[in-house]
């Protein structure tokens, strides 16, 4: 047994109850062995014991008042998994569905993920089971002012920065800002994601969708091809699918399906963003409606995107929302390549069969890193008290997108694996955390 599949034994062992985080931690555990082949120093080290294991979890009750004038009380995180290249970095996700493996999971992959952005970021993830669906803004501010009266004391613009995430949009941010502001006493960068008029980053919004679609078009362009043209699927109907929707449309794709929590809609002319966009943002009702607007387009309850016709499937949902049979059914009906816009959104046995294919697959902690690059960003630029334009971040954005794909190519090649993006992009974010701890001592 070598030294990852060791690791992973004793984490399987350990953590029972935590499905998501095994899974994930699996994943980049066998990823990674040929750079512990030819680092047999990090074992001596116990460096993937260290790894696994977050530098400190903070668990709390949220208690706030409804509505109605009846005291409820959620359970808050925060997993601050690793700072060997910088202050923690991670969203906050609002669900129902948020547990201490779900978190672990999320701040275990965002290690590697802001590793491969180059910029000085380190890994971490919190949230709560609050579901700020159906609740009116007072609500909302009063878990966000209860959840961020514990919180502050465990974050910093030099300790940990964080952003938001599902269920974690521009209203939750203000309300979290607001009461940090008013116990900490200070206007700091302490998280990303604020609006513009104070503190917030031109193409914060669309950054990951943006960013998604700039990895596939490097990938494309190293075939000798381009998106003009192309056929491209898309789940999820959030933040992150609304701008790859758009960004793909920029560039001569044309996007035919999106997706909600209670179906998907089929456009055959091309998803029209801007009634997505009034549909979730503006009304916040579901992808139902688009047909409303469309007439052309056909809705289906349930699940289905999968099944249509694509060159390129963009997973950008949830996690394990594309199956074995999805992969199969992408497989059959001549997908060439999948690229994740949500966090681990592909099963494990639907992530091997498609690189078995030889379906060009993009894992999400390199081609979903397009938002978290720009949350740095943002920190650049209340640090500097700076304000960029909306180009220059954007630019900035291309260009890191475009180097993590270089990056993650060129790890792949060296460990014998050419086009595998997923040993590359695991292989390219791990060395670096793992140079940085090695030259930390233990700790």
């Amino acid at each position: 047994m070598n030294y990852s599949e060791r690791v992973k034994a004793e984490l399987k062992d350990r953590y029972t109850d935590q499905p998501e985080f095994v899974q994930a931690a699996g994943e980049v555990l066998d990823a990674i062995q040929p750079a512990l082949d030819a680092h047999p120093e990090f074992e001596k080290a116990a460096l993937l014991e260290r790894l696994v294991e977050p530098e400190r979890i903070v668990m709390f009750r949220v208690p706030w008042v409804d509505d109605s004038g009846k005291v409820q009380v959620n359970r808050g995180y925060r997993i601050e998994f690793n700072s060997a290249i910088g202050p923690y970095k991670g969203g906050l996700r609002l669900h129902p569905s948020v547990n201490l493996s779900i978190l672990k999971f999320l701040g275990f992959e965002q290690i590697f993920k802001n590793s491969l952005t180059g910029l000085p970021i380190g890994g971490g993830k919190g949230g709560s089971d609050f579901d700020p669906k159906g609740k009116s803004d007072r609500e909302v501010m009063a878990f966000c002012q209860s959840f961020m009266t514990e919180l502050c004391r465990h974050i910093g613009a030099d300790t940990d920065v964080p952003a938001g995430d599902i269920g974690t949009g521009a209203r939750e941010i203000g309300f979290l800002f607001g009461q940090y502001k008013r116990i900490r006493n200070e206007y700091t960068g302490v998280l990303t994601g604020k609006g513009l008029t104070w503190g917030g980053s031109l193409a914060r919004t669309e950054a990951t969708g943006y960013g998604l679609v700039y990895f596939v078009q490097n990938l494309l362009e190293s075939k000798g091809d381009t998106l003009s043209g192309k056929r491209v699927c898309i789940s999820g109907a959030g933040n992150v699918a609304i701008y790859a929707a758009q960004k793909a449309t920029e560039l001569g794709a044309t996007v035919l399906t999106m997706s909600d929590s209670t179906g998907w809609v089929m456009d055959p002319d091309g998803i029209d963003v801007d009634v997505v966009k009034d549909i979730k943002e503006v009304r916040r009702a579901r992808i139902s409606e688009y047909v409303k607007a469309r007439p052309n387009a056909t809705y289906t309850d349930g699940r289905g995107v999968w099944g249509v016709k694509c060159d390129i499937a963009l997973p950008c949902a949830t996690q394990n929302e594309l199956d074995l049979d999805d992969a199969k059914a992408l497989v059959a009906n001549g997908t060439k390549v999948v690229a994740e816009g949500a966090n681990m959104p592909t099963t494990r046995p639907a992530t091997d069969f498609l690189l078995e294919q030889g379906i060009s697959f993009c894992p999400g902690k390199a081609s979903n890193a397009g938002g978290v690059a720009v949350s740095a960003l943002e920190m650049s630029q209340n640090s500097e008290r700076l304000s960029w334009t909306f180009d220059e971040v954007d630019g900035k954005l291309k260009q890191i997108m475009a180097d993590i794909f270089k990056n993650a190519s060129d790890a792949a090649e060296k460990c014998g694996k050419p086009g595998n993006l997923v040993v590359g992009a695991n292989v390219a974010g791990f060395l670096k955390v793992a140079d940085a701890m090695m030259a930390q001592g233990i700790v």
